[in-house]
This record gives structure tokens, C-alpha cells and sequence, in this order.
């Protein structure tokens, strides 16, 4: 019964952050003055002035230290990490088959011998991983459901042959002092599912991903450079 409203969110860089300005468009004075009436601006100023706060808990959560999850509720899961290169880096290597096949292998022994990545919204992406040994073979696709380059994605997931849900993942990329914050948001359809997968060493093996992630990738990348410069 409440009156509905259209707000559109602007960002601006400025010298010591950024400038959000909110624009609330009302469909008539009467709606508008109603709900300033039940305290609608004092509940915007409210929520704006913890923002500062929340940026900050989220990049100190994860600088300068590995992988670690948050839990968030009863069915999500934040796992965060700091990544020494920019965020197009970093947006690169996730989307590069020939660069995810060098450093999204979680323990040594695998290889990832199917890459198929989505870069539409609406395409199916596939991953597959096995064993140098050829023993163990396992892989996961999902839709690519938002697509925001190179800051941002949002994927189902699922084990390929396993029935019943799967996974919903929100891939950020923040530019932070030292690097780029990496931020997994994983929402598991209920929580028994999410213990179980983090006891698998969800966490663990995206460290040893990230890890590879630096030396691998981005650290050659600055290498190279003054490779051909020398030359």
C-alpha cells in the first residue's frame, strides 16, 4: 500500500573518494511528503553514513593476509583475498582461457583440459579438471546471469553430473592500495550444503589458486616488460 518510486544511484570520483548522490523521483507531492513523513530521510542519511565503514571492513578484512571466508547468513559465503595487480589483470585472468588454465587448479597434481568461458549474458560456461595421473576428474558449469567488465559477475554453478541445485556466485573486483580485492559471494540453496562444501577446503584451494594466480600470471606479466627492454 506504500507509494513506489524510482531512484537512480550516481558515483563520482573525487580527490578523497567518491561522491554518491541519490535522485528519488515521487509520482505525485502527497507521496512524496508521506514518506518523508515516516522518516525517509533520516533513514537515507542513516544508511549512507555506514558505507565508509563497510568499504573499510571489507578491504581491511583481506589485506596483506590468504584466502578466508566470512559466513553471512545461513546460506553465504564470502571468500576474499587481495590481489598484487589491477583490477584488469585480475578481470583478465578470469576470463582468458589460456590464463585460467595456468592458475585455477587449486592443489598441484591437475590440469584443466576443458576452459569454455561465458562473456555474454546468458551463455553456459564449463570447467573440467583431472589428475596428472588421469585418477580423478571432476568439473562445474552455470549461466553467466550479469556481466559488469572488469568489475564485476554473477554465475550459477553446479558439479557437472550431480542432480538438485546449485550455487549462485558474485565475483567482485575492487581497486584497493596494494592491489585488487577479489571477492566471492557463494549463496548455496541451504546451509547443510554450504558446510559440506567448506569442509571440502573450499577455502584452501582458493588460495592455492590466487597464489598461483600472482606468480603465474601477474608477476610475469610485470616481468616481461624489462625482459624486452633488456633485449
Amino acid at each position: 500500500a506504500l507509494p513506489t518510486m524510482r531512484m537512480v544511484y550516481t558515483f563520482e570520483e573525487t580527490a578523497g573518494g567518491s561522491r554518491l548522490v541519490t535522485t528519488t523521483f515521487f509520482n505525485s507531492l502527497d507521496e512524496l511528503e508521506k514518506l518523508l513523513g515516516m522518516g525517509m530521510e533520516e533513514g537515507m542519511r542513516s544508511a549512507m553514513s555506514q558505507i565508509d565503514d563497510v568499504v573499510a571492513d571489507l578491504a581491511s578484512f583481506a589485506a596483506g593476509r590468504p584466502a578466508e571466508a566470512q559466513l553471512i547468513g545461513e546460506t553465504q559465503v564470502r571468500i576474499s583475498r587481495v590481489i598484487r595487480g589491477s583490477v584488469q589483470q585480475a578481470w583478465d585472468a578470469h576470463h582468458d582461457p589460456d590464463l585460467l588454465r595456468r592458475w585455477m587448479l587449486g592443489p598441484d597434481g591437475w590440469t584443466m583440459p576443458v576452459c569454455e568461458v561465458a562473456t555474454s549474458v546468458g551463455q553456459t560456461y564449463r570447467f573440467e579438471w583431472e589428475q596428472d595421473d588421469g585418477e580423478g576428474r571432476f568439473g562445474f558449469t552455470g549461466e553467466l546471469l550479469e556481466f559488469e567488465p572488469p568489475y564485476r559477475e554473477v554465475t550459477t554453478e553446479r558439479m557437472i553430473g550431480m542432480d538438485g541445485p546449485g550455487t549462485t556466485n558474485e565475483l567482485t573486483l575492487t581497486p584497493v592500495d596494494g592491489g585488487t580485492l577479489l571477492t566471492v559471494l557463494i549463496t548455496y540453496p541451504d546451509a547443510e550444503l554450504r558446510e559440506t562444501v567448506l569442509a571440502t577446503g573450499l577455502t584452501d584451494g582458493m588460495e592455492a589458486s590466487c597464489a598461483r594466480l600472482e606468480t603465474e600470471v601477474l608477476d610475469r606479466q610485470v616481468a616481461a616488460p624489462h625482459v624486452a627492454g633488456r633485449r
